[in-house]
């Protein structure tokens, strides 16, 4: 196929064409209504060329209307026969490969499902808006139980969720905005900030009511929550992407403080904190860097040591301690809490075979071991314990486990069930801060509880607080009643030991006896009443 060419001419600064070969005309180029736009694409070229030193450029060209937008890549040479100011066009045409890139492209950008743009496209549009200097925020919506409705009705009725909340949002925006399905169940709104971020909050209110209303599905009628994230352009200099990560992280704190919430980049820095603590947390663990600190529990009564609580302590390669209120939450958001509980209690019974080894026998100590909520959710607690107590070979009563409110209460029936699987061990139970969480009193009597552990926030200062005092009266009747024993925490003085001891409670914990031991410290008390 012959390569459209015409001669140009520069004449008193502007160009003209002189003549055309027959491709030139047969793609429609000298007609009068294309012409005057291609030499309106051509003046700066031809200008560029007549004032340098180069003998030909190449460069893409494209003119016409949006509709019928054409495209050609063109080179423009000096005309030796007829002097510094001709010059030869060349044009090939590359309309037809640019349409079909752009078909491919937006099938690429475009959400099969709801039509919206996908994340790819969704970014798109928001590095469009970067580019031109517009004051814009992000807002993703994520829907709540959008995972247990899919799995319990099926992909169709959720796809169907899925298309109606994409109309219900667009309903819900400006003509300005924008909005795409960025993930499974996620969709991004990019709007426009006309006068202050609280268009933002005002556009968050909107969409949570578009969404309140029940949706009416094929069979089904169910009503979707969706938590709703907030990330500001001009809080960031990154990419679109990393606009999107940010309204994202939003969305996870707006989950844990149930109302839409804002990025920060302290809070960001705070996480990315915690991520770094979880990444050094997971090689401490390989590289054993983790220690247990003994801390006894002593029968008021007597004063003897009856258990060591064993704690978890870290000190880092660099010498560093870190607090367990530092990286016990982040054991547990990782997961790290399962590899992390099962050496708390590999190790702990080794300690106690340790100190039988050397009294010859019984040591006459139990070994107290917290468990997380998370580790009961995610671990085979039962089979954890009996394998570790098969392999030291103790009994189950020399190992209590401390339990929080919060893993009794969240999945009664389940907890339940381990309990009692636990109780067959032998093992002792203790709930542990009993009273600072959530209102158990229905659970105490259904569920296999040997101990309440008394918060220190109710113990310490105790003497001074009828309050408190009332309430240890009123925990201590309630474990009496149901033929269960009582650890006081936080004892502080040998006075408060002494009036917990006439109230009733069977054992003390706190500073008063010891601070967290090392094993020999530890040994040293229970060699001590040998």
């Amino acid at each position: 196929m012959a390569i459209p060419a015409a001669e140009i001419a520069l004449v008193e600064g502007r160009p003209i064409l002189v003549t055309c070969n027959t491709a030139f005309r047969r793609a429609g180029l000298n007609e009068v209504s294309v012409l005057p736009m291609l030499i309106a694409a051509l003046s700066l070229r031809v200008e560029e060329l007549a004032g340098a030193q180069r003998e030909s450029i190449e460069f893409p060209i494209a003119f016409g209307d949006v509709i019928d937008r054409r495209y050609f890549q063109a080179t423009l040479a000096r005309s030796a026969q007829d002097g510094p100011h001709n010059f030869v066009l060349m044009l090939v045409d590359h309309t037809a490969q640019h349409h079909t890139e752009r078909s491919l492209r937006r099938e690429m950008t475009t959400d099969s499902l709801t039509g919206l743009p996908n994340r790819q496209g969704f970014g798109d549009l928001i590095e469009t808006v970067m580019a031109a200097g517009q004051a814009h925020a992000v807002l993703v919506v994520d829907l709540n139980r959008f995972g247990r409705l899919n799995a319990c009705m099926g992909s169709l009725v959720a796809d169907e969720l899925l298309i109606t909340v994409a109309r219900r949002l667009k309903g819900a925006l400006r003509s300005r905005d924008s909005i795409g399905r960025i993930g499974g169940n996620e969709f991004g709104v990019l709007m426009m900030i006309d006068s202050g971020g609280d268009e933002a909050h005002v556009l968050a209110e909107r969409i949570e009511r578009a969404l309140a209303a029940p949706f009416r599905l094929t069979d089904f009628e169910v009503n979707v929550e969706g938590s709703i994230g907030i990330a500001f352009g001009a809080d960031q200099d990154g990419d679109a992407e990393e606009l999107i990560r940010h309204a994202q992280f939003a969305v996870k704190q707006t989950k844990s403080a149930g109302r839409t919430q804002v990025y920060h980049p302290q809070a960001f820095t705070r996480a990315r904190a915690q991520f770094a603590m979880e990444t050094a947390l997971r090689h401490a663990i390989e590289r054993e860097e983790l220690h247990l600190a003994y801390q006894p529990i002593c029968d008021l009564t007597t004063g003897q040591v009856v258990s060591f609580e064993a704690l978890a302590r870290w000190r880092d390669a660099e010498g560093r301690e870190h607090f367990p209120s530092d990286f016990i939450p982040v054991a547990e958001e990782s997961g790290l809490i399962v590899p992390l509980g099962r050496w708390a209690i590999d190790q702990a019974l080794a300690q106690l075979t340790e100190w039988d080894r050397r009294t010859g026998g019984h040591c006459g100590i139990r070994m107290s071991v917290n468990v997380s909520a998370i580790q009961l959710q995610r671990d085979v607690i039962p089979d954890v314990i009996g394998q570790t107590l098969s392999r030291t070979g103790l009994s189950g009563d020399r190992l209590m486990l401390e339990l929080t409110e919060s893993a009794i209460v969240g999945d009664p029936d389940r907890v339940t069930g381990i309990m009692e699987a636990l109780k067959t061990l032998g093992t002792t139970i203790a709930m542990d801060d009993f009273g600072t969480g959530y209102s158990s009193m229905a659970y105490l009597q259904r569920l296999p509880i040997d101990v309440l552990k008394i918060d220190r926030s109710f113990v310490s200062g105790m003497l001074a607080d009828r309050d408190k005092i009332a309430i240890v009266r009123a925990v201590l009747g309630l474990a009496q009643a149901l033929g269960m024993k009582t650890t006081a925490e936080g004892i502080e003085t040998v006075e408060l030991g002494q009036t917990l001891a006439a109230l009733g409670c069977t054992y003390g914990q706190g500073y008063v006896y010891a601070r967290p031991l090392d094993p020999d410290a530890a040994w040293a008390m229970i060699a001590a009443q040998a």
